[in-house]
């Protein structure tokens, strides 16, 4: 899992000592953070596509280490 979900995760108070507390799936728990990091990648590449400039979508998948 990429550190920086991680500490989202911790901050939400979703992830403790490395396992996640009284969720069940915690696939999907990180299949959803990375899906929400995917829906403004995507906004930053329809902007990026419009304007030319791809440095937000580029800064956004490379922080928190999604790939397309």
């Amino acid at each position: 899992m990429n550190e920086r979900i991680r500490e989202l995760l911790n901050q939400a108070g979703i992830y403790q000592l490395d396992r996640f507390d009284a969720i069940d799936g915690s696939n999907q728990m990180e299949k959803f953070a990375e899906l929400i990091v995917k829906e403004c990648a995507d906004i930053a590449l329809t902007d990026g596509q419009a304007t030319g400039n791809f440095d937000v979508f580029n800064k956004i998948t490379k922080h928190f280490g999604v790939e397309e």
